[in-house]
């Protein structure tokens, strides 16, 4: 695959990535792990496209996406990370990279994606942002705009993976998993309730979708001097309520932007 660069370099990203030097190596181990066991859950699937998703809002989804991402692309793997978080996306801001085009304005009449890719953020890995908030990303995700454009990647990728919303807040994701092999369900070390992750597995469940793990994370464990934070991975073979703060609508992520013109032009 030849693709030409464009993006900036991913120095300046404001979360903390294994591209920062003062990263733990534990943290680093503990991913690498993540990777194995995702690997081998995706070797029972047609398909090498997964989401890693969550029950619930700030429960670390995108951080871990995107360090996985990471984690793949040192396999000597072509990678590509797509933020289809269109309602509250970050990884433009992970990775230091410009927002003004991405899936958003790809989904929306840019022919080819080479117009938004972010080619080599590092070695193996490309990197697609979420571009301009839209008024629909819902039907956005679930369109065949979206499952085309699935296609034509996994031609030029070995592996992609999508950050996507909260599940059991809107139902992009779900709208999502007729195209990808499975879904990474995030789960928050005593931060999500039992009953939103159970809701958000049977909301998988229902929608003939596939959970390829659970990963636990933000696991405390006590060190020789302090405590370590590190991740875990759990296999699963198989809605929570609209809280006071979530309801339908824009009431997560931020307010839709008006696509301009001279975005959807080929």
């Amino acid at each position: 695959m030849s693709i030409k660069k464009k993006g900036e370099n991913s120095k300046t990203a404001k979360r903390m990535t294994m591209l920062d030097k003062d990263f733990p190596f534990a943290v680093t181990e503990a991913f690498k792990a993540l990777r194995t066991n995702i690997m081998f859950a995706l070797s029972t699937r047609n398909s090498k496209i997964f989401a890693v998703s969550s029950a619930l809002p700030s429960e670390g989804k995108s951080t871990i996406s995107a360090n996985l991402a990471l984690t793949f692309a040192q396999t000597d793997s072509r990678v590509l990370y797509i933020d289809a978080d269109l309602r509250k996306p970050v990884a433009h801001k992970t990775f230091g990279l410009q927002n003004k085009l991405g899936l958003s304005t790809l989904l929306g009449g840019i022919d080819s994606f080479r117009e938004v890719l972010n080619s080599q953020v590092t070695d193996g890995l490309d990197v697609i942002t979420s571009g301009p908030i839209p008024p629909n990303p819902s039907e956005m995700l679930g369109s065949e705009n979206m499952k085309v454009l699935l296609e034509k990647l996994s031609e030029y990728y070995d592996y992609i993976i999508i950050d996507t919303p909260p599940i059991n807040i809107v139902s992009d994701t779900l709208n999502m998993l007729p195209y990808i092999a499975g879904v990474c369900l995030v789960v928050r070390q005593g931060g999500t309730p039992n009953d939103a992750f159970e809701d958000a597995l049977n909301a998988i469940k229902f929608a003939d979708g596939y959970v390829l793990g659970a990963i636990l994370g933000q696991v405390q464990t006590l060190g020789k001097s302090s405590y370590k934070r590190g991740y875990k991975y759990s296999r699963y073979s198989r809605k929570y309520g609209y809280g006071d703060d979530y309801g339908y609508a824009y009431s997560y992520g931020e307010k839709p932007k008006k696509l301009e013109k001279n975005d959807k032009k080929n």
